[in-house]
């Protein structure tokens, strides 16, 4: 099932600041806020050797192929 082109959620979640602070926000107030686009990424289980590689390969792609398509 694809959701692309579907309209996004309104998605209040649970997150924590990068100083550490527990937040709760809601997605998509914050990306028109702060004119911003919005990109979810989540995997299921977290601590496995498959996770951390899928991680480092989605943070190499952020700052090239992905930036171009963007």
């Amino acid at each position: 099932m694809s959701l692309v082109g579907k309209k996004f959620p309104n998605l209040t979640i649970d997150a924590m600041s990068e100083m550490g602070d527990d937040l709760r926000i809601n997605i998509l107030d914050e990306a028109v806020n702060n004119q911003q686009k919005v990109l979810l990424f989540w995997y299921p289980k977290d601590f496995t050797f498959v996770c951390p590689t899928e991680l480092h390969a989605f943070q190499e792609a952020l700052g090239g192929e992905f930036e171009k398509k963007h």
